[in-house]
């Protein structure tokens, strides 16, 4: 596979989890990145460990903000050639019928509208790259149904729509766009949620990741550095034929509840 060296690379929420490792992986593949996020203590302490990655604080949820972050990241890398967008938050559980509609409006702001308006401001100096990539960050969730996470689950489903879309309308000007689809992520936030799980059933955490990993055939929870090597692979000149997919990475999981 070839690496992403010189590649430049731009990730939204980069700082921590998912986004952290990814920017890893194209920082050890050779890439130029920038990462902007809205925790700026985050990416104070990104930039000790990672001196070579630069960053920006931005909400992408904030139109102005968005647009100001991507001229910077361009002008910093000297071009564009990879967006991921992974930027996005849980949002509630609860029900439909007692969400709160500012709840749901709060989850399609940044994972539906603020996705658009990153990938709106790139487009234009992704065209300039020889091989321009867009990564979209879905989920296992937009595979499957999700009680009580609607709003999530929405957004995730409406992201493959707008990965297929932008894939049809990029394509004649060599520009790659696909969605990846994680299932549960090793990490603090799985180990939160089996905790609360076990709390509220009086089951221990162990049993409780074993109903989780119940619907896998593969019995572990996903390793962010797994996300992050198909990102690379994805951007490489081993994926210039791959467009328009939606890629699961989930232990061959049968439903997101």
């Amino acid at each position: 596979m070839t690496t992403s060296t010189g590649q430049r690379v731009l990730v939204t929420a980069g700082a921590g989890g998912i986004g952290r490792a990814i920017a890893e992986a194209f920082v050890s593949a050779g890439a130029s990145v920038f990462v902007c996020d809205i925790d700026e203590a985050a990416l104070q302490q990104m930039r000790a460990q990672l001196p070579g990655v630069r960053t920006s604080v931005c909400d992408i949820a904030d139109r102005a903000a968005v647009s100001r972050m991507v001229t910077e990241a361009s002008a910093a890398l000297g071009g564009l050639d990879v967006l991921i967008n992974n930027a996005g938050i849980a949002g509630p559980t609860a029900s439909v019928e007692d969400m709160d509609p500012d709840a749901w409006e709060a989850v399609l702001r940044v994972n539906l509208t603020g996705t658009f308006l990153v990938t709106q401001q790139a487009i234009p100096f992704l065209k300039q790259s020889d091989a321009g990539v867009i990564l979209v960050m879905s989920s296992l969730a937009g595979r499957f149904g999700y009680p009580n996470r609607s709003p999530y689950a929405t957004t995730k489903w409406g992201l493959i729509g707008f990965t297929k879309t932008l894939s049809r309308e990029l394509g004649e000007f060599g520009i790659r766009v696909n969605a990846i689809l994680p299932g549960a992520v090793e990490g603090p936030r799985i180990q939160q949620v089996l905790a609360g799980r076990a709390s509220a059933s009086g089951r221990t955490v162990a049993q409780e990741e074993a109903a989780a990993l119940g619907n896998q055939s593969i019995k572990h929870f996903v390793d962010p550095a797994h996300i992050a090597g198909l990102a690379v692979f994805l951007a490489s000149d081993a994926g210039r034929s791959i467009s328009g997919q939606m890629i699961p990475i989930d232990g061959d999981s049968q439903s997101a509840a």
